[in-house]
């Protein structure tokens, strides 16, 4: 099974800091969400670690190897990376797309093979999508073309997946389709999954471990028990938050929410102190 990790990694887009000194191991076999206001590097730590960007300094590790010193197609045979909102060639249909995986284990522009066929349609059944095989991707609805991209991710035959924000302008339904998705590859796959997530409740409901970042540094990292607390979105998010635990998942839910300087206003109103 592949590992990933990170050694005193630092990101820069020009002359801006924006990750400095990251330290992170993400757990095998297991769902990571990462955490964190607009801006703040989580995007930015999984390109890095995806190998979309270069870091300034520090080490990524893919089972304990340096991974700038693998070819890309040794990556991509042992990684796969979606991005946010990932766009397919117009006219390309779902099996096309699809094939798409299997070429980091082909011999130049070898034709698909047997083996390859077979693995195909596998990805295609496990995401739900062989009757949609010849559909134009540009026809299907978000949620489908989200399950087009994890179908072509399973396609590669990785165990590590990493996807940017894989909810992003998807209706709660959706959401819910491609979270659950992912969470049943998880747990009948064995795939270990990192995920960057807005919606704090669903990062918290799906993950086995959560990793939440501000500054481009970790506020604080392990089960969304311990990510999830009022103390931790609280520096965070610069938010005062209200956390109870789900009566049917079992998992901490934010029910409310309030900026801390509004916070402070209320209170200073309610005191009679303003007029």
């Amino acid at each position: 099974m592949n590992s990933i990790a990170t050694e005193c990694l630092a990101i820069a887009y020009e002359d801006k800091m924006v990750v400095d000194n990251l330290n992170m191991q993400i757990p095998q076999g297991k769902i990571t969400t990462i955490i964190g206001a607009n801006g703040c590097g989580k995007s930015t730590v999984l390109k890095a670690v995806g190998r979309i960007l270069k870091p300034k300094g520090g080490m990524v590790y893919l089972n304990g190897e340096d991974i700038r010193r693998l070819s890309t197609k040794e990556v991509a045979q042992k990684m796969a990376i979606l991005p946010q909102s990932p766009q397919a060639p117009a006219g390309l249909t779902v099996g096309e797309l699809v094939a798409y995986g299997r070429f980091p284990h082909q011999r130049g522009m070898g034709k698909l093979k047997a083996g390859d066929k077979k693995i195909i349609a596998w990805a295609l059944e496990v995401t739900k999508l062989t009757e949609l095989e010849t559909t134009a991707v540009d026809n299907l609805s978000g949620g489908q073309r989200q399950r087009v991209w994890i179908a072509m991710a399973l396609a590669q035959q990785t165990d590590l997946i990493l996807l940017d924000e894989p909810t992003t302008y998807l209706d709660l339904s959706y959401q819910l389709e491609v979270l659950q998705l992912l969470y049943q590859l998880n747990r009948e796959q064995g795939c270990t999954i990192v995920m960057v997530l807005h919606d704090l409740n669903l990062a918290a409901r799906f993950a086995d471990y959560m990793v939440a970042i501000r500054g481009g540094r970790i506020i604080r990292h392990g089960t969304p028990e311990e990510v999830m607390t009022v103390e931790v979105l609280r520096e965070t998010f610069q938010i005062e938050a209200m956390i109870i635990k789900e009566s049917r998942t079992g998992r901490p839910t934010c029910v409310f929410y309030d900026l801390i300087d509004q916070q402070k206003q209320q209170k200073k109103v309610s005191g009679g102190t303003l007029t």
